[in-house]
């Protein structure tokens, strides 16, 4: 019984997982006019991030591409590294870790790592909190408030921080 449990479990992250992921490359691909971009800055990725953005500054990470790597954290935590990767046309880890202090300084960091370490899992997570709490509506009350509990905890990184810097 526990095998096929766990068996239907993977089977359905691997496809929410796998749906996720094919909408993050669409919006990392295209434009609102459905158009091809070379440059991920001109994507509807981009748009979401730089819309969603000064929601974020007051945590000290207020670019679009930080929030752009939230928004693709949402599928899976493990995409916000490499959503870096592209949008900053890192080539390898090494030019990841050099390209990162363009956005983030050490105590914006600190609060991006809060907040994405404290914020909504994944959908698959959501999916199964779904599906064990009986509803979409209890499932987007937890993601909420593990949100909010993400930007308070990311708010008051920074705040003390600045205070000790």
């Amino acid at each position: 019984h526990m095998w096929q449990k766990a068996r239907d479990f993977f089977v359905k992250a691997f496809t929410i997982i796998f749906v996720a992921s094919v909408v993050v490359w669409v919006l990392q691909t295209l434009d609102f006019g459905l158009n091809l971009v070379s440059d991920p800055s001109h994507s509807m990725l981009a748009a979401i991030g730089r819309l969603v953005a000064p929601v974020f500054a007051p945590l000290g990470f207020g670019s679009w591409q930080a929030v752009a790597a939230l928004v693709t954290g949402l599928g899976a935590k493990e995409a916000v590294v490499s959503t870096f990767g592209q949008l900053l046309g890192a080539g390898s880890p090494a030019s990841l870790a050099s390209l990162l202090p363009q956005i983030f300084s050490p105590l914006s960091a600190a609060s991006f790592l809060t907040f994405t370490l404290l914020y909504s899992p994944c959908v698959a997570a959501v999916a199964a909190v779904r599906r064990e709490m009986g509803g979409l509506r209890k499932a987007l009350l937890v993601m909420l408030f593990q949100t909010s509990v993400a930007y308070v905890a990311a708010l008051a990184v920074h705040l003390v921080g600045s205070l000790l810097i």
